[in-house]
């Protein structure tokens, strides 16, 4: 049997509701009323300001002088609000008084009497400094990518299951290889394998299809069919992304000239790739150092007996310890990277 619900009832869940959604101090509600000039700033408001209620009186005013001064001319001035009506959305930078930078979306609306003239504004703040620092961390990541392509031919990809002729999950193709082979998308998306010379296809789908049942890291140098039928030798490394429980998530496939240096990867692909590290490649990166265990032990915060179990390959491929261990050979000067097929090259920088 179904409940109904009164206004009162419906209006007290909707205040609730908010209430909830400030307390996670990403939101922030408040209110204008034209003709007497009060200011209502909810909790959410201030905390996302970064002032202590009671201590300040909200207004328009103080609210703009929080902004960043490049910010400001974007804003509507009280004027405009008053006597336009016509409040307009706006993502700003808040320079709180501790000196610390929220990026804030700002969403309001007027309401008009009667006579049509404005006569009250409300809004919310929405605190997007997370989401506006994400947004620009990946678009930094897509200019590298278009440079590295662009200069060097350089690129990478991520493919959800291990490609092969039973396979059933769909293949976006990545932009670039369409781009470097001129092959149609459609014709790529039915098989990748169609960029390679009819007579390397079969080997090289066997190669990949035996270096994916692995499990781990590994490199292979195929022929693509560039654009005006040029035949160039290229070498792909796919590396496994895991979950929490060891799983492969995904692979990153990281393409490039055949001719070049080794595989440097970055963020999940190095991770990923640090899973191949085994007790004898730390051993001769602390002897390109000239470290001892208990060197490689102080410089990674683990405790010796931890680099032992490592360097006897008694701890798991995924364990934060073999991580941090291969971050402080690498602050003191060690690349790993990965060489043809999936073999692991240890150097000294």
């Amino acid at each position: 049997m179904g409940m109904r619900l009164s206004a009162e009832t419906l209006a007290f869940s909707s205040r609730e509701f908010l209430r909830l959604i400030e307390r996670i101090g990403l939101t922030g509600t408040w209110g204008w009323t034209f003709a007497t000039h009060e200011h209502v700033w909810s909790p959410g408001v201030f905390h996302i300001l970064g002032l202590e209620p009671g201590f300040v009186h909200p207004s328009y005013a103080l609210l703009c002088s929080l902004v960043h001064p490049e910010d400001r001319n974007i804003l509507d001035t009280e004027a405009e609000i008053k006597w336009d009506g016509l409040p307009r959305n706006h993502t700003v930078r808040i320079v709180r008084p501790d000196g610390s930078v929220r990026i804030v979306e700002c969403r309001s609306e007027v309401f008009v009497g009667p006579d049509g003239r404005p006569r009250a504004a409300r809004g919310l703040l929405l605190d997007v400094t997370d989401q506006e620092r994400l947004n620009q961390v990946l678009a930094r990541e897509r200019a590298i990518g278009r440079a590295l392509f662009e200069e060097a031919r350089i690129f990478s990809f991520r493919r959800s299951f291990s490609p092969a002729p039973e396979a059933t999950d769909p293949f976006a193709p990545p932009p670039e290889a369409v781009i470097l082979t001129g092959l149609p998308y459609e014709h790529m998306a039915e098989d990748s394998f169609r960029v390679m010379p009819i007579d390397a296809r079969e080997a090289s789908r066997e190669n990949f299809e035996v270096g994916y049942a692995r499990g781990q890291p590994f490199t292979q140098v195929h022929p693509f069919i560039l654009v005006g039928g040029q035949r160039a030798d290229f070498r792909t490394s796919p590396v496994p992304i895991r979950d929490r429980d060891g799983l492969i998530e995904e692979w990153i496939l990281f393409v490039r000239p055949a001719v070049g240096r080794a595989l440097r990867a970055t963020g999940q692909g190095r991770q990923a790739l640090e899973t191949m590290v085994e007790g004898r490649h730390l051993r001769a990166a602390r002897n390109l150092l000239g470290w001892t265990m208990m060197d490689l032990a102080q410089a990674s915060g683990l405790s010796f007996s931890t680099v032992r179990r490592l360097e006897e390959d008694g701890e798991s491929t995924a364990a934060r310890s073999r991580h941090r261990a291969v971050a402080a050979l690498r602050a003191a000067g060690i690349l790993f990277s990965l060489i043809d097929g999936d073999l692991l090259a240890v150097a000294r920088i």
